[in-house]
């Protein structure tokens, strides 16, 4: 089944994910010192940024015209919406500063270039990371799910304060509001 138009999801024909619990013990933890390919040809050290940084972590982007992963892939809860999430932090990335985050990355178990097609493709302003071996992933126990024999991220969003989880926002749903949910708490709660 070919991918349909990225952007364009009607969100009541998708089931939401539930709150699974998985990411209850992240406020608090310190970001461990994992260093992750960037799609700028950076090597990324969340825990070693200093300030505010926002992560907002995938499963999977698709590309267009491309097969899907799994046929399904709309019908698993959390899994669509990975386009829409990235645009929507595109398009507020300059509020996001503004509102106090002095670092904003995407975060996948993709490789870098794959990411770096998607990056280019939707003119992103930050870098996305890359955390294809898991080191991240497995070191701060962050939910995942098994998707045509791939381990991946569930959608989340974190709010890093000089190496510390500071927030966490799961389950995220719609994916495309994740971004206009980060920024409202960011003025909220400034560093």
């Amino acid at each position: 089944m070919n991918q349909k138009n990225l952007l364009e999801v009607d969100w009541s024909k998708i089931p939401p994910p539930t709150d699974d619990g998985a990411a209850a013990h992240l406020v608090g933890m310190a970001i461990p010192p994992v260093t992750l390919r960037a799609t700028d040809d950076n090597s990324v050290t969340l825990s070693a940024l200093p300030g505010r940084t926002v992560v907002f972590a995938y499963p999977r982007t698709g590309e267009p015209g491309k097969i899907s992963l799994v046929d399904d892939w709309d019908m698993i809860p959390g899994a669509r919406g990975c386009t829409p999430q990235a645009c929507a932090f595109r398009d507020l990335h300059a509020e996001l500063k503004a509102a106090g985050a002095d670092h904003v990355f995407g975060l996948s178990t993709q490789d870098s270039d794959y990411q770096a097609e998607m990056a280019s493709r939707l003119h992103l302003p930050f870098a996305v990371l890359s955390d294809e071996k898991l080191a991240l992933t497995r070191a701060l126990n962050l939910p995942t799910m098994q998707v045509a024999g791939l381990t991946l991220i569930k959608r989340l969003a974190l709010v890093v304060d000089s190496g510390r989880i500071r927030h966490v926002f799961y389950p995220v749903f719609p994916p495309d509001r994740n971004a206009g949910d980060v920024l409202e708490w960011l003025r909220a709660n400034p560093a």
